[in-house]
């Protein structure tokens, strides 16, 4: 479960989490919420202990002089970063219609933008807005930066700033400029803001395609919106994690995962290695109660350092892009593409007329190589080809049906919502050791359901709880369109394609659903042979 908000919050109150709401949530980590303080009280030890505690000689240098040097290093690291770290506060005017929602009875926690909030989730976050001004509302809230220049160059998260009309950075210093928005990169949810001032403590650059998981990281920032310059301490819990946000799958992801503690506020902050050098700025959480549990998750530098050169330069982004959507090889699909091992991406849909249609992929490519260099999975492919100039032209090594090629592709540039360059990792009826109900794609389905034209094969109309096809993701309204890359005509095809496949045998479908194609393998029941 997804959910994003922007920085905006009117008021802090306390952040009411609904108890039905069982699966982990993702926030961006930049709203002020309120909080409640626990007293840590006093802790009761044993007479004996107590006495041992109050009388015990403190443990010399040696016995803890690895601590001591660790505990000195954190401190070196923190003091050379702190002052470049700033408090972004902003003023943004909404309308009634971004910032209104349902009441479900439960209070919000404070008046987050419903613009910021996927539909799905929005009565989780009752009521929005302040009701004094139906048309315009006046909404606050809180985030973090980064000086990157001396002269007052800042970046931040764009979710930070959207939709301003005022923000003010307070420095370590306690210094308090107006700022002004200078370019956001939305697709990555970057921006750069500049305060009129010199002679900054700034960050150097570090480079994150190097990070390793286990290695130490520091982030900063104002968690809750109170704690301003704080840092906290932890690791590189992993790397490339794919893009979470189920609202634009063409975000490319590729984010920094740790566990060094980043709550809301947080957003646009720093994260930093143990030479102090920039690796990432801090955007969400994944959370079950809207406060940090352990995974954080940072932009990485190397997509940072591109987009804030390029709005410094420019005043904007240009994105470069294929039009294709894909599915990361998998051990589960490898054998369906007679692949040597589970590395690289598998094209699941070409966009007509795109750069990738123009240039012949086709969809069932497999994606091996990217002028040269070996392609791990969709997400590293995504950025490098976000990153890569409109115009340019790219190699791809693919292999199609076990065979190798080399295709010469001309990027386009990324324009918007109606272009896909995403990595999606999504008559009678008839029923079996799938556990879905089939049936053909009519008119009138097509128009209720918004399925192109071009999309032909069999609609799903019903899905068995706690079946193999439940278990790939399948919902009613998909559309399977091909069974182990064979294409699927209607859903009698359907089935009979489905009953050739030997009992105990994986099955490859590619299926369209919510606007994409993407391939999804289905382990059929064992002990029913009958339909679907």
């Amino acid at each position: 479960m997804s959910v994003t908000t922007n920085s905006l919050v009117a008021k802090a109150k306390k952040f009411g989490a609904p108890a039905a709401a069982a699966a982990a949530v993702i926030l961006s980590a930049s709203f002020l919420i309120g909080y409640t303080a626990h007293a840590a009280g006093n802790a009761v030890a044993p007479n004996g202990a107590a006495a041992a505690l109050s009388g015990g000689a403190p443990m010399n240098d040696s016995s803890v002089s690895s601590l001591v040097s660790l505990d000195n290093a954190v401190e070196a690291v923190a003091a050379r970063v702190t002052p470049a770290v700033v408090n972004v506060a902003v003023t943004a005017r909404v309308s009634d219609k971004e910032a209104g929602g349902d009441d479900d009875g439960q209070d919000s926690g404070g008046q987050i933008p419903q613009s910021a909030i996927p539909p799905e989730f929005r009565r989780f976050f009752g009521p929005m807005g302040n009701g004094q001004n139906p048309q315009s509302q006046i909404e606050h809230g809180i985030g973090s930066g980064i000086i990157i220049s001396p002269d007052g160059y800042i970046v931040t998260n764009n979710h930070v700033v959207d939709g301003a009309t005022q923000v003010r950075v307070t420095l370590n210093d306690r210094r308090v400029f107006p700022a002004k928005v200078v370019g956001v990169d939305k697709l990555n949810d970057l921006a750069v803001i500049k305060i009129n001032a010199n002679n900054l403590t700034t960050v150097a650059w570090g480079d994150s395609t190097k990070l390793h998981p286990g290695q130490t990281v520091l982030a900063f920032g104002s968690p809750f919106g109170y704690f301003q310059f704080s840092v906290t301490r932890g690791i590189v819990s992993a790397l490339d994690r794919p893009n979470p946000y189920s609202d634009d799958p063409r975000k490319p992801g590729d984010y920094i995962q740790t566990d060094a503690a980043i709550n809301p506020g947080n957003s646009g902050g720093p994260l930093v290695d143990a030479h102090g050098e920039l690796v990432g700025i801090n955007t969400f959480i994944i959370t079950n109660n809207g406060s940090f549990a352990g995974a954080g998750f940072a932009i990485p530098s190397q997509i940072v350092r591109a987009s804030a050169e390029s709005i410094i330069k420019d005043g904007t982004v240009h994105h470069g892009y294929l039009g294709i959507s894909m599915n990361d090889v998998t051990p589960d699909n490898s054998s369906f593409f007679n692949l040597p091992d589970a590395t690289g991406a598998i094209v699941s849909q070409v966009t007509p007329d795109s750069p990738a249609s123009r240039g012949g992929l086709k969809s069932g490519d497999v994606l091996r190589e990217l002028n040269g260099v070996n392609i791990r999975n969709g997400s590293q492919l995504q950025v490098a080809v976000s990153q890569t100039a409109p115009g340019s032209d790219i190699k791809l090594g693919i292999l199609r049906d076990g065979k190798p090629e080399t295709l010469t592709l001309k990027v386009g540039e990324y324009k918007g919502d109606k272009q896909v360059a995403d990595n999606e990792g999504g008559g009678s009826q008839q029923r079996g050791r799938l556990g879905l109900g089939v049936g053909d794609v009519t008119p009138d389905m097509r128009q209720q359901m918004n399925i192109p034209s071009q999309v032909k094969g069999a609609a799903v109309q019903s899905v068995r709880p706690a079946s193999p096809a439940e278990d790939a993701g399948l919902a009613p309204g998909d559309v399977i369109q091909e069974v182990n890359r064979k294409p699927v005509a209607n859903a009698e095809q359907f089935a009979n394609d489905v009953h050739s496949v030997p009992a105990g045998k994986d099955i490859l479908l590619l299926v369209w659903s919510h606007g994409g194609a993407s391939y999804r393998v289905v382990h059929p029941a064992q002990n029913n042979q009958n339909g679907e």
